[in-house]
């Protein structure tokens, strides 16, 4: 019988995912990932502070051991924390200190999920590793779950194919209405789970208030990049991304202004209130972190700029350690930071880290 390490989140996706290996016949084993101390935080001067508005990792813990005890598998609990703030949480402060847009979860998958996870896997003699996630594997190439709105291969576009070698990953097939359906049919506590949002570290705690605790922000003028006056303050650059309409607090109707840009030099944050230029539409974009997961490096194919995206059209150009991407159609709000993700119809051919922005060859000075 071949064996099958799970990752267990607590999650209803993770707990379906071990029922059908189960049920497939495997020899399945859960392992809980810590990745994050919930009680103490540091704050900006690196002196601890008692963190009362906990994420709530162990009540995860609890609800995925209750789901291995009803099916009857063994679960474990490994130690992250070190790891994930080395190769994570320190990249995401990095960033955010460059005034860019991070995405997280993207490393957590490369260094984490599919890592120091593996190793811990390999301790327990698995022939496989699965986990919750929508995305299927067929003859080596990573495919898009068959649930468009919870395919998470935009997720997993920085693994590399060894890291997918022997990866199951049981609910690809299925869409999220079929999955719930098997839990409520089990009987599992998390069954009507809410499906977690955001980012992981973080969880229900207020960002802003979160992100204090580890770096200072500097309030600054917003300006209005159509007149060039300044109509308020802002809080903090690192608090605001491209195209965000919400939590600007300008009053009255100012309410329809939104992020265009960040002059980090300047501390100055950029809105506008109409799209009548564009301001955040550009058509090209250098990008950099190049990771491969194909053999097939096409100059044409579709690509994804932000998570549950549309598929956009766009031509690739090699050059040196970084690519060009060409989307002469145009799309919105592609942010530094971010990840862009290419696609040939339903393979996941890899991605890559926006560096720069374009638009008619010109630089967008988002920073």
């Amino acid at each position: 019988m071949k064996k099958v390490v799970i990752g267990m989140s607590g999650g209803v996706d993770s707990s379906v995912a071990a029922i059908l290996l189960k049920k497939q016949g495997y020899e399945v084993i859960g392992l809980f990932m810590r990745n994050w101390d919930s009680t103490i935080n540091n704050d900006i001067l690196g002196n601890p502070t008692i963190d009362n508005d906990i994420c709530p990792q162990e009540n995860d813990y609890n609800d995925a051991l209750e789901v291995c005890q009803k099916l009857d598998i063994p679960l474990h609990r490994v130690d992250f924390v070190k790891e994930y703030w080395d190769y994570v949480f320190t990249y995401f402060l990095d960033e955010l200190k460059k005034g860019r847009t991070p995405n997280p979860d993207i490393m957590c998958n490369k260094y984490i999920k599919f890592d120091m996870f593996v190793k811990e896997a390999k301790k327990f003699g698995a022939d496989y590793i699965a986990t919750g996630h929508y995305a299927r594997i067929r003859d080596n190439k990573l495919l898009r779950g068959i649930d468009d709105n919870k395919d998470q291969t935009y997720f997993l576009s920085q693994l590399s194919k060894k890291q997918l070698e022997n990866v199951l990953f049981p609910i690809g097939d299925l869409e999220k209405s079929e999955v719930r359906k098997i839990a409520l049919e089990y009987d599992l506590i998390t069954a009507k789970k809410k499906d977690s949002t955001g980012i992981c570290f973080i969880g229900e705690r207020n960002f802003k208030d979160f992100l204090k605790n580890y770096l200072p922000s500097k309030e600054g003028n917003i300006i209005n990049i159509e007149t060039n006056e300044v109509i308020g303050k802002h809080i903090g650059l690192m608090y605001y991304t491209i195209g965000q309409r919400r939590g600007l607090n300008l009053g009255g109707n100012k309410d329809r202004s939104f992020v265009v840009g960040k002059n980090l030099k300047e501390n100055i944050l950029y809105v506008a209130f109409s799209d009548e230029n564009n301001y955040l539409i550009s058509d090209q974009a250098v990008v950099d972190n190049i990771n491969w997961i194909s053999d097939n490096k096409p100059t044409k194919c579709t690509a994804k700029f932000r998570y549950r995206q549309k598929d956009n059209e766009v031509y690739i150009e090699y050059k040196d350690n970084e690519i060009i991407v060409k989307y002469p159609e145009g799309v919105k709000s592609v942010t530094p930071g971010q990840a862009c993700v290419f696609y040939l119809n339903e393979e996941c051919l890899g991605g890559g880290i926006i560096k720069e922005v374009y638009k008619n060859n010109k630089k967008i000075e988002y920073l």
